[in-house]
């Protein structure tokens, strides 16, 4: 398991987390659940659970979002007969705390029991679930490909990277870069580990995680089934709405087919 904690730098984690407050009450027949990740702190997840004989996708947001965002984004994923479960962080939404990459990465896996108790204690037919991370959220959903793999049916990634720490040096920002390199190695061994059947989409112009880093999550991935999604033209916060038919086609057949 990469040690994140070396990336917890009071600089870093001002730089790198984009912490943003949000209170919208869940759509009518949605809800949400706050999950208790420490001693007085709590992380919200949005579950827009619209049938339960469907499969149950857990995503991990990207950097500057919230779960309320995706109140009208989880139509699509509806039309393709999944569940959407959104994850906010520490400091997100209407969750306590303040964000740092130990806890992103620890909450993960205590967000990801707490979905899987809810899904089952409500009578989901298909216990599987599916992991997806967008951008920052790339960050626990191979986390937790690599650590639940006997639980899960597939792994999407959107927008991602391989290491944080990657992006630390293409920005230039000041940190230990010999600590670095140790987190990025850990990380690409932990990305080798990961045999469940993968979808990898990325944005051709992305200009803030470029192109590049979704190749190396691609080639680094064990997996026997994956495959890779360039959207022609877009950037990193436009990729869902340049080409919606082909974001959503590709996805739905990789869902039905894994």
């Amino acid at each position: 398991m990469p040690d994140y904690e070396l990336l917890d730098d009071p600089f870093l984690i001002n730089c790198l987390f984009f912490p943003r407050r949000d209170s919208t009450e869940a759509p009518l027949g949605c809800f949400d659940l706050m999950v208790p990740v420490d001693e007085k702190i709590s992380v919200n997840c949005r579950y827009y659970l619209k049938d339960l004989n469907w499969s149950s996708l857990l995503y991990f947001h990207g950097n500057g979002e919230v779960a309320a965002d995706y109140d009208d984004i989880k139509d699509f994923y509806w039309a393709r007969k999944l569940n959407l479960i959104v994850a906010d962080y520490r400091g997100y939404g209407k969750s306590t705390g303040g964000p740092n990459f130990k806890n992103l990465i620890n909450d993960a896996h205590i967000i990801f029991t707490s979905v899987r108790q809810e899904l089952q204690e409500r009578g989901l037919q298909k216990e599987a679930i599916w992991i997806m991370g967008r951008s920052l959220g790339s960050m626990s959903a191979l986390e937790i490909a690599y650590q639940e793999q006997q639980n899960l049916k597939g792994l999407i990634i959107e927008s991602g990277f391989a290491c944080v720490s990657r992006l630390v040096k293409q920005w230039g920002l000041p940190a230990n870069y010999k600590e670095l390199e140790n987190v990025e190695r850990q990380c690409l061994e932990m990305l080798k580990g990961i045999k469940l059947p993968a979808l990898v989409i990325h944005g051709e112009e992305d200009d803030l995680v470029y192109l590049k880093e979704g190749k190396l999550v691609y080639e680094q991935l064990g997996s026997e089934q994956k495959e890779l999604l360039i959207i022609p033209g877009a950037g990193h916060n436009d990729i869902i709405f340049m080409d919606r038919e082909k974001y959503f086609g590709v996805l739905g057949k990789f869902v039905q087919k894994a």
